[in-house]
């Protein structure tokens, strides 16, 4: 159907490049050209051929659509009309933990259904991250989790269960949505200006191996009393994470930096200060539950993530209960919120009294 727009749409620009140069190896295959020989005597030739846009000789109308186009969600789609689109993973963990994406991908698809051709269809495939994500525009899905495809054995599924957060697993896999009810870090804020990082602090929980992650953040309290944060999240040593993380506090002109020194005895300050950072080790001795469920919940309502932290930090945090399997990024973010207050975590209550 070469006089059939298609519009292909994914979260950013860079993963419809992908879909477009795989397809593009399609129709350049021989068999493919074969094909084409055969059904309208003519070889297949490309008028328009960029990285998300292509158009071949066989258009026999005159409208100015491409044949295939393929946009980021940030793309524009003004003045455009098409027969088919295909809507691939334009829900993500960004929309899981930011009402402000959800709300913003529903505008999308909604523009969609204004730029669809009278007739077209609108094909959707992804997962479902939130019980309020853009998903709720859409008919009603047809579901292949984890269980149902055979694609996993039941080993490789409890291997990935290990690697992430309940609630991360249920809704990528499973395709179910953890209720929120007695979640103690809900819908957590964000900003957008990296300056108001500038003198602020660090603070690495370190991964020495194993299932645990390295969590570096930077915090500091503005004039206003929130507190403004970044987090990253390496799964890996801390010490294959050094480099990025002097290069982030470099960028945004960070002050000192606090690491434990219960289990390396010191080694970390060490590595750092051979590195040329301004850092100092302490020695935790407040039980970890007890510092996140008290420092970090009094303090969570003034506290808003820059919009480059990593999502897995966030959902980390979000997920944060007694029983959390990964608790990396909610213990790294309590222990800097203490260190803004220069409190010891022992003058909190507990919310769990």
């Amino acid at each position: 159907y070469p006089n059939k727009r298609i519009l292909f749409v994914r979260k950013t620009d860079n993963d419809v490049k992908e879909i477009i140069k795989q397809i593009l190896k399609i129709l350049e295959d021989a068999r493919t050209g074969y094909i084409i020989q055969s059904i309208y005597d003519t070889s297949l030739r490309f008028t328009i051929k960029t990285t998300n846009e292509l158009t071949t000789n066989l258009v026999t109308d005159t409208k100015g659509t491409s044949q295939l186009l393929g946009v980021g969600t940030g793309g524009s789609l003004t003045g455009k009309h098409f027969d088919v689109i295909f809507t691939d993973d334009i829900i993500n963990v960004q929309d899981r933990i930011s009402k402000a994406e959800r709300d913003k991908t529903k505008q999308i698809y909604q523009e969609l259904q204004n730029i669809k051709n009278r007739g077209g269809r609108i094909f959707n495939t992804g997962t479902p991250w939130h019980k309020e994500d853009a998903f709720t525009l859409m008919p009603e899905p047809e579901k292949y989790d984890c269980y149902s495809t055979g694609l996993m054995t039941a080993d490789e599924i409890e291997s990935v269960k290990k690697s992430m957060t309940k609630s991360l697993f249920s809704c990528n896999y499973e395709l179910l949505h953890i209720a929120d009810e007695n979640v103690l870090f809900p819908n957590p804020k964000f900003f957008s200006d990296g300056s108001l990082l500038e003198n602020g602090i660090c603070h690495i929980d370190a991964s020495y191996g194993g299932e645990d992650a390295t969590a570096f953040t930077i915090a500091k309290r503005g004039t206003d009393g929130k507190i403004y944060a970044l987090g990253k999240l390496w799964h890996k040593h801390v010490d294959n994470c050094l480099v990025e993380i002097l290069d982030l506090k470099r960028k945004y002109l960070t002050g000192k930096t606090y690491v434990e020194d219960n289990g390396d005895k010191g080694y970390l300050k060490k590595a750092l200060r051979e590195a040329g950072d301004n850092a100092t080790s302490y020695h935790e001795t407040t039980n970890k539950f007890l510092k996140i469920s008290s420092v970090l919940y009094r303090e969570w309502q003034d506290v808003y993530f820059l919009d480059s932290t990593d999502p897995e930090y966030v959902a980390e945090v979000e997920d944060y209960s007694e029983n959390a399997e990964h608790d990396d990024a909610p213990d790294s973010l309590a222990s800097i919120c203490r260190m803004l207050r220069k409190t010891d975590s022992s003058n909190y209550q507990s919310v769990f009294g």
